[in-house]
């Protein structure tokens, strides 16, 4: 039986992303920080590649990009083969299209993996995340629903992402810059 990434995620301000900070390194496990450098690859299968200060990896998410469940195909390796991979993609025709630029904080608070994240020209996003078994993906995103609200912020709409995600593939690389 497969496991399925549950995930939810709202955009939050900047105050909020520092108040979130500072409650869950209070109240929650912390797992770490790290930047996150990722390549969203040009293919129709939502294919990426990403380095951060530990590993990197190319994965596969199944699905559309937003959905609040989906199932992950992910290969790990060295963060110093990174450019390798990209080279070896590029050669046979795989560029990227979009380059994604993240500080991201994590924390495991009430079984939820919580990241409380900012991504340079695309804003700051608090995200929820479960991994489960396909029969309980329903429970676990009304789970992760309920646990967002207690913090007093509402999942952002799936069109509000979808669109922002569509005006940043657009224009990323003048977003990046100007940050």
């Amino acid at each position: 039986m497969p496991q399925i990434e549950c995930e939810i995620r709202s955009f939050i301000d900047k105050q909020k992303y520092e108040e979130l900070i500072e409650k869950f390194k209070k109240e929650a496990e912390f797992l770490g920080e790290r930047d996150e450098t990722t390549y969203y690859l040009d293919v129709p299968q939502d294919l990426r590649i990403q380095r951060n200060d530990a590993y990197a990896k190319i994965w596969l998410k199944k699905g559309k990009l937003h959905d609040d469940a989906r199932e992950e195909i992910e290969v790990r390796f060295s963060k110093e083969d990174f450019g390798k991979m990209e080279e070896m993609l590029s050669e046979i025709g795989i560029d990227p299209e979009i380059k994604w630029f993240r500080h991201r904080n994590e924390f495991l608070w009430n079984k939820i993996r919580v990241s409380v994240d900012h991504t340079k020209g695309y804003g700051y996003i608090l995200e929820f995340e479960r991994i489960v078994p396909a029969e309980e993906q329903e429970a676990a995103i009304a789970d992760l629903e309920t646990e967002m609200l207690k913090l007093g912020v509402e999942e952002t709409p799936k069109e509000v992402f979808n669109k922002a995600f569509e005006d940043y593939k657009k224009l990323w690389p003048s977003l990046v810059e100007k940050e």
